[in-house]
């Protein structure tokens, strides 16, 4: 097809965020795209509808396939859903949102993905290249659709591009001059089945790359070590624990990129060692698209962090509440779980994505600052048992029901403590996104008399 999208019909399944960006995108390229989602609600759509698209809701998307060009997907609907293979059925094309918004990108496009510190470190490379005057876009998976950024950007600018495994399904021609693998642990396999699948796809992000672009990776993770063996681009490492012949790495406690240290870990805004990794990721990525020493040692030493990820929210009481929602799985959670000086007391369940918590479990065991845990959501049971096993018996349960479960933490909270938010788990049993969780997590804190 092309990039000509004029009277094109296109059926776009999903009516989430960026299922709405990228109806607003075909819109404006003269296209004639038809929103379809299994919610019957048509609020917010009054725009799109008066720029020609069509909303069909509350019906089932692959009886809508029958007579379209191309077929959208939102990150949500897998490759085995019926409307995808209808579509494959008719030959008609399967886009998802993210390469279709790629393709009318202009500039520099940079992609991260990884398991875990996603959005920090591509909320951290973009500081850094407008800390250095570059007008970049952070877009992708951390929030703001690509599809609705894709058609401001100019060909000085830079989209960095937060990337997950359920975008990577679906590319075809997406090509990022500098991509980053940031690491692999266990996550999404209720939807990939198996690790190895999961890791075919986050190596995706290299597939179109060429020797003139730039994969960065992470060293320590033997994952990432095989797939650079593996691309066509210049591979860039980044290291905390060894120290490497370029890229960024760690060495007598400074930070060093391409050989030049930029600042002592000590100095890092942001604390912990998963937080050094996205450092050195983002001083790598920032390094290959040219943006001075001085700059990115600047950022490292100024930049905030990103919201719902280790956020501090309030202290009440002599007890710090802290944002985690961001923490997914239970990698990202034990990371948040290890991190703690302080006495805890951790909120954490949610949704099933297919993975055990017995390593979630044992870390809670093993940091003696974990006093208590209120468990919450779908998988509260499970976690539970899992703490059993570990050895573990200081939880409680609050159902499916946050408010309860801030209530619980803040009884259990020693003064000069903390309360954290680290739920290991999806959101989906209870609220439509981590990002809902965390701003109603918040809310009900702040509420705190």
């Amino acid at each position: 097809m092309g990039e000509d999208w004029k009277n094109k019909r296109v059926l776009v399944v999903g009516m989430a965020r960026s299922g709405v960006a990228a109806a607003g995108l075909l819109c404006a390229q003269g296209a004639l795209p038809v929103l379809s989602d299994s919610r019957p609600d048509k609020a917010g759509l009054d725009t799109l509808i008066a720029m020609g698209c069509q909303a069909r809701l509350g019906e089932m998307p692959e009886t809508l396939v029958d007579g379209c060009d191309a077929v959208v997907v939102s990150p949500a609907v897998p490759m085995d859903a019926p409307v995808v293979r209808r579509a494959q059925a008719l030959h008609v094309p399967v886009l998802g949102e993210l390469e279709l918004a790629a393709r009318f990108v202009r500039g520099t496009q940079v992609a991260v993905t990884g398991t875990n510190g996603k959005t920090t470190t591509v909320s951290l490379t973009g500081e850094m290249l407008r800390n250095a005057g570059r007008r970049a876009f952070v877009a992708g998976n951390i929030g703001l659709a690509l599809s609705g950024v894709a058609l401001e950007t100019r060909e000085e600018d830079v989209c960095v591009i937060e990337v997950s495994s359920f975008q990577l399904e679906t590319v075809d021609r997406f090509h990022p001059h500098v991509a980053a693998l940031l690491n692999l642990t266990p996550d999404h396999l209720n939807r990939h089945g198996t690790m190895e699948a999961y890791g075919a796809l986050k190596s995706r992000i290299t597939e179109r790359q060429e020797a003139r672009d730039f994969f960065v990776y992470n060293a320590d993770d033997p994952f990432c070590a095989q797939v650079a063996s593996q691309t066509r681009a210049q591979a860039v490492p980044f290291s905390r624990l060894t120290p490497q012949e370029t890229g960024a790495w760690v060495e007598n406690e400074q930070i060093l990129v391409e050989g030049r240290a930029l600042c002592g870990v000590d100095a890092l805004s942001l604390p912990g060692p998963h937080n050094l990794e996205n450092a050195l990721a983002a001083s790598a990525m920032a390094s290959c698209l040219g943006v001075p020493a001085p700059v990115i040692r600047h950022t490292l030493r100024t930049f905030a962090g990103v919201e719902h990820r280790m956020e501090s929210v309030r202290v009440l009481d002599g007890v710090r509440y802290i944002n985690d929602s961001k923490g997914t799985n239970p990698d990202a959670s034990i990371r948040a779980v290890e991190g703690m000086t302080v006495p805890t007391v951790l909120i954490a369940g949610g949704d099933e994505k297919g993975t055990s918590f017995d390593g979630f479990a044992r870390a809670i065991r093993a940091n003696p600052n974990i006093r208590s845990v209120v468990l919450m959501g779908k998988t509260a049971g499970k976690i539970g048992e899992a703490l059993e096993r570990a050895g573990y018996s200081a939880y409680q349960t609050a159902g499916y029901d946050l408010e309860k479960a801030v209530r619980l933490a803040r009884q259990a909270a020693e003064r000069g403590g903390a309360v954290l938010l680290s739920p290991a788990c999806a959101s989906f049993d209870m609220f439509s996104d981590y990002e809902e969780r965390g701003k109603q997590f918040k809310r009900i804190v702040n509420a705190l008399a």
